[in-house]
């Protein structure tokens, strides 16, 4: 369940990141005041005050988008229209109605408002609330981290270098002094930084990518096979509601005064079309979805080495939980791997969602059972995304 901000501290993604930001500050710091000391030029000053600058900067909106939250759905929530449920999924989970843009996180064990991604880094979602500290965290701790990778370069490079410059130099170079210790810390530093950059700063492209479409990561992918649904059912293609234009969509994320149950649209679409899309697209894939019945047991090793090795040396790359199954289980598989299927346990007729999971194949065999999606309705559009609007739906 959604731990309290304090409780998020305690994790080794946050207890990860400090350590990193502690680690190239102090190297910074012992550092500049050998390299370009802030109290002998105006230039070393303000050089001294950029990174301080750029270092608590990162504290701050790192601590801010871990505390602050990305904010959930009320338990028990639905919309002030009864008829407007039609449109929504239910979360059974938090017995309450999805609000646009929301998604249950199983990590969280709450749904999210406008979730982007579960972030093991701050131990919690960006969502609506944290989004715009989570990208200022981001957009800092890279200029931050650039500097120091150059100046601290710059340094290893005067350090090995002393006794020349002592012997040749101009006497004007600055004489930098490592030990053993403070050589094996500032190339660690180094390292940090240099890989900060590099993953972090491909992180801030698609973000600010994101925010100029004002597109989560998972409306990406809802976007993604939409496009793809459409194209092979020969509909129109559907229109992502929420891009109200580049300047209005990066107001939308830092200036937003929503609160993340309701949000505005482009002209000519509805409030629901990318909710009604997300259920075509589950229809679509329980449809196509197998059944499998359980003939050994798996008790839900991430690593069954001793009952299937071959599994286990193939076991999928993703901290998805894996589903234990007792023989005669019965289950609807989704997505497959070589050795692995993914799925949810069928129970009694297949209203009720099951618990979900990676399974080794070797434990399920094919079965022959009735097609529990086709005693719902169909979610398809006939012909355009804004008569989907007009198609009664019941909650998924």
């Amino acid at each position: 369940m959604a731990s309290s901000p304090i409780r998020r501290l305690c994790h080794w993604g946050p207890i990860a990141v400090l350590g990193i930001i502690k680690l190239i500050t102090w190297a910074m710091v012992h550092h500049m005041g050998m390299w370009w000391p802030p109290t002998e030029s105006r230039g070393g000053a303000v050089h001294a005050a950029v990174f301080l600058l750029f270092a608590t900067s990162t504290m701050y909106y790192f601590l801010q988008s871990l505390l602050e939250g990305p904010g959930f759905v009320p338990l028990g929530w639905k919309p002030e229209k009864e008829e407007d449920t039609q449109c929504l999924q239910f979360c059974h989970v938090c017995e309450g109605y999805k609000a646009p843009r929301s998604h249950h996180c199983r990590q969280c064990g709450r749904c999210v408002l406008k979730l982007d991604h579960h972030c093991p880094w701050i131990n919690c979602c960006v969502g609506h609330h944290n989004h715009p500290y989570f990208v200022k965290f981001l957009f800092v701790a890279v200029l931050g981290c650039f500097q120091a990778s150059i100046v601290l370069s710059i340094c290893i490079y005067h350090a090995i270098h002393r006794v020349w410059y002592i012997r040749h130099g101009t006497g004007r170079e600055p004489m930098i002094y490592m030990t053993l210790t403070t050589l094996l810390l500032t190339l660690l530093s180094i390292g940090m930084a240099i890989g900060v950059v590099l993953a972090v700063g491909a992180l801030l492209y698609f973000q600010i990518r994101s925010i100029l479409r004002n597109q989560t990561t998972i409306e990406d992918w809802i976007m993604e096979k939409a496009a793809c649904r459409h194209q092979e059912q020969g509909l129109p293609p559907f229109v992502f509601p929420y891009d109200l234009g580049k300047k209005k969509n990066f107001r939308m994320v830092f200036f937003s005064r929503q609160d993340g149950l309701r949000w505005p649209v482009r002209e000519g679409c509805g409030e629901y079309d990318l909710t009604l899309e997300q259920i075509c697209q589950k229809q679509d894939k329980r449809l196509r979805s197998r059944v499998y019945s359980a003939v050994s047991e798996y008790s839900g090793r991430w690593v069954p080495l001793l009952s299937a090795p071959r599994a286990a040396l193939a076991a999928p790359c993703t901290d998805e939980p894996r589903l234990p199954l007792a023989a005669g289980d019965s289950v609807r598989a989704t997505r497959q791997r070589k050795h692995w299927l993914f799925g949810e346990k069928i129970i009694g007729s297949g209203e009720s969602r099951g618990p979900r999971g990676w399974f080794p194949r070797y434990c399920v065999v094919p079965a022959q059972l009735p097609n529990v999606a086709s005693q719902h309705r169909n979610f398809l559009p006939t012909s355009h995304q804004n008569a989907a609007r007009e198609t009664k739906h019941k909650p998924d």
